[in-house]
């Protein structure tokens, strides 16, 4: 019996121009293993394991990449690992957030901006990035309204370097402005934690595109005996009209395979 994929469910993301898997498939793992909030530690894999996670992903139906300069080695890791197959998938990368020796340091200024594009198209091994979202540090709307991050991402969305560009914010106030003046905004949906609804909301009032990020609670997700967290959260988060895609940062095959069997079995029903 062949497992339930993910191909027959991609969909529009927002007015992007591109589709995607509505579960994307989250890469910090990949490259960075310190600083990370996840309940029981791990190791990063190795160049066998994450071709074959990258595989198994592609097999399944996925095909939305999640990667960032602050996720470690995770960019200088794809760029290799992705050779021959670029086409297939469509990556969102980050801005704003830098982590060197352990700590986290942002710069949201134009000539950051430019230069960490610059980069991560280098690492990537690519002519363009699908997307590129603002990694806030939580002052969502001093970024958007006093830095010069997002004009300088709509220069290079001009220039073709990127195709699409946003914000992964931490407040309604800035997932509400970015999504007026950009294209994507990454929120925080969960079991445990809704307050950006209205983001969502007004995404699907505006056919603007969004990423759920944490929608396993980074793990944490727990319900009463007997109900699957994993079957919950997702039947919160497609109930909604304005999510498109939610990623997931799981580097272990089967629960990569229990995620998609899952989605695929609720948005088969809609």
């Amino acid at each position: 019996m062949s497992l339930p994929t993910l191909h027959d469910h991609h969909r529009a993301l927002g007015s992007t121009g591109l589709r995607v898997s509505p579960l994307g498939l989250g890469t910090v793992k990949l490259g960075r293993d310190q600083g990370v909030k996840y309940p029981n530690g791990f190791t990063i894999p190795d160049d066998d394991a994450a071709r074959l996670l990258l595989g198994q992903a592609r097999d399944l139906g996925i095909n939305l990449l999640d990667t960032a300069p602050a996720y470690g080695l995770s960019e200088q890791r794809l760029g290799p690992l992705l050779r021959g197959q670029r086409d297939e998938w469509v990556i969102v990368s980050k801005v704003g957030e830098e982590f060197d020796s352990g700590l986290s340091h942002f710069d949201f200024s134009a000539a950051h901006t430019r230069r960490s594009v610059e980069r991560s198209l280098k690492r990537l091994e690519t002519d363009r990035i699908e997307l590129v979202l603002v990694h806030s540090d939580g002052n969502d709307l001093h970024i958007l309204e006093q830095e010069a991050v997002y004009e300088t991402l709509a220069a290079l969305k001009q220039e073709g370097k990127i195709l699409g560009y946003g914000f992964s914010g931490k407040t309604v106030a800035g997932g509400l402005k970015a999504l007026q003046q950009g294209d994507c905004a990454m929120v925080t949906y969960n079991l445990n934690e809704q307050a950006e609804r209205p983001v969502l909301d007004y995404a699907a009032e505006h056919g603007k595109a969004i990423l759920v990020k944490k929608a396993l609670a980074s793990g944490h997700a727990c319900l009463a005996p007997g109900i699957d967290p994993v079957q919950a959260s997702f039947e919160l988060l497609f109930a909604h009209p304005g999510v498109h895609s939610a990623i997931v940062g799981t580097i272990n095959p089967v629960h990569l395979a229990h995620n998609v069997a899952t989605v695929a079995r609720i948005l088969g029903r809609r």
